[in-house]
Order: C-alpha cells, then sequence, then structure tokens
C-alpha cells in the first residue's frame, strides 16, 4: 500500500468493474480508502472483462478492504440501497464518484427516444440520485466529496451529439449548482474529464483510435486523486480536466500515461472526449 493519503475515508464508485471506475477504485485502495464497486456487472463477457467480484479481489490483495454491491443505477432503489449498504457495511461516506455512463454519438435524426431515455437515466438521472442520496451521510462526516464524471459546457461540441451531451452537460451543471448548495457543509462537488481519448472497452471494442492515440485511465484516477484528497472548501464547483488539472498541481510529465511509449496523444476537443474517452460501467 502506498502513502495513505485517504486513510479512514470511505469511496463510493459507480461503473467500478472496468475501464477508468476500476482504475479509480483501485487507485484509492492504495491510498488508504475502503472501496465500493457498484456496477452491474456480476458475470463477465467475451467483450467486457472484469466485475465487481474481481475488482474487489484486487483491492483486497493489495490489502485494502472492498464491498461489491450490484447496482442499476437507472433504479433509484438501488442507489439508495448502495448508500444505505455502504453506512452498515463501513459505518461511513466521505466520496461518492459518478462515473457510471452510456454512450450514443448520433444526429437527432438517428438517435431512438430509447437511447436518449437510457443516457438520461445511466447519465444525468443517476448522478443527481447518487447525489442526493449521498448529502446526508456526507454531512453527517463533516463534509467530503462528490465527482461526477462529465465535460465542460461546449456548445460547439453538440452538433451529432445532440441527446449525448445534454445528459452529459446536465451531469456538470449538476456539480456546478450542487456545489453552491452545499458549500456551508464542508461539501465539494466537481465535473472531471480527460482531455484525450482514453483506453478503455469502449474504444478497444468501437476501435476508436489506436494506442498511439489513447493514455491510460490512470491519468483520469490520478486527477480524482487529487481532486477528493483537497480540503472541499478550496477545490468546489468545477469543471476540471485531467491533464490541466494536473498541471495546476504541479505534473509537467504525462508519458507515463501513454498507451504507445512512443507517441504522445493529441489533445482533443471537450466534445470529441465526451464521445469517446469514458466507457460505460
Amino acid at each position: 500500500m502506498q502513502q495513505q493519503r485517504l486513510a479512514g475515508k470511505v469511496a463510493v464508485i459507480t461503473g467500478a468493474s472496468r475501464g477508468i471506475g476500476r482504475v479509480m477504485a483501485l487507485t484509492f485502495a492504495r491510498h488508504g480508502a475502503r472501496v465500493v464497486i457498484a456496477a452491474k456487472s456480476e458475470a463477465e463477457k467475451p467483450r467486457l472483462p472484469g466485475t465487481i467480484y474481481t475488482v474487489a479481489r484486487e483491492i483486497e490483495a493489495l490489502g485494502g478492504q472492498a464491498l461489491a454491491l450490484r447496482v442499476d443505477v437507472r433504479v433509484i432503489e438501488d442507489l439508495q440501497a448502495m448508500v444505505d449498504q455502504t453506512l452498515s457495511h463501513f459505518g461511513r461516506l466521505d466520496i461518492l464518484v459518478n462515473n457510471a455512463g452510456a454512450l450514443w454519438w448520433q444526429d437527432v435524426a438517428d438517435t431512438p427516444m430509447g437511447r436518449f431515455d437510457l443516457m438520461h437515466e445511466v447519465n444525468v438521472r443517476a448522478a443527481f440520485a447518487a447525489s442526493q442520496a449521498a448529502i446526508a451521510p456526507l454531512r453527517a462526516a463533516g463534509g467530503g466529496h462528490i465527482i461526477v464524471c462529465s465535460p465542460p459546457v461546449e456548445l460547439a461540441a453538440l452538433p451529432g451529439k445532440v441527446g449525448y451531451l445534454i445528459s452529459k452537460y446536465g451531469m456538470t451543471m449538476l456539480a456546478q449548482g450542487l456545489a453552491e448548495e452545499l458549500r456551508a457543509d464542508n461539501i465539494a462537488v466537481n465535473a472531471l474529464w480527460p482531455v484525450t481519448l482514453v483506453q478503455t472497452q469502449a474504444t478497444v471494442n468501437f476501435a476508436i483510435g489506436e494506442p498511439k492515440l489513447w493514455r491510460r485511465p490512470e491519468i483520469v484516477a490520478d486527477a480524482a486523486l487529487e481532486v477528493v484528497t483537497t480540503p472541499p472548501a478550496e477545490l468546489t464547483g468545477r469543471a476540471l480536466l485531467d491533464e490541466d488539472f494536473l498541471r495546476e498541481r504541479g505534473v509537467t510529465d504525462f508519458t507515463q500515461y501513454r498507451c504507445d511509449p512512443e507517441h504522445e496523444p493529441p489533445r482533443i476537443t471537450t466534445g470529441h472526449a465526451a464521445k469517446v474517452g469514458l466507457a460505460p460501467g
């Protein structure tokens, strides 16, 4: 285990059975957090490796503590049970990361209403409901952090992915509005998003780019670690980009995050990152 920057803390991460959520969970655990792995995946599939149980075992192999919870973020009762079981098992809640997501990037004319509804249920509605359920225990803990995995609002990025970005920008609006509502409670709320393509099951399975265009998900996890180890009063209400925020914290060498050691991935627009940067949980 590394330096215990999160010793004594309890973190809940949705969509944590693979991809960025999994790496966040491992990163937090290495720094002493007890982690709740909240996702739907209880059995592996050929194109979707990893489950809530495999990630929990990885954390336990590090010497950490984990709780695997089967959660469908579309179901309000599941989200409330997620918070209740976290409190029952670990006694507190300090960090909530709304990482689960659903993708569909097509023109309005080519977006079935079922897809539109799914994105809103999994993205903005789930983040709203999970954050709402977390408020009371975060207050009881004396404060804490909520992260939503969504991009800064960039209206020029909307064409071709209107339905998706309505849901993702809604998450960012949630972060910025809730931050002001909870500022007096010492609870920080921030949005976080990558500036490059990130290697996830989405980029791999759909052949979106290639390794020389990707960064490893560790960059988002390291940025998230910096967020949740900052006193809430000092960092709240922002729509953060991973590289820019890490540069604020003094990081200058990003070669460790390359998927191809010989190529530095290009920075892309927030809208393009919104299409493919984060895989569903």
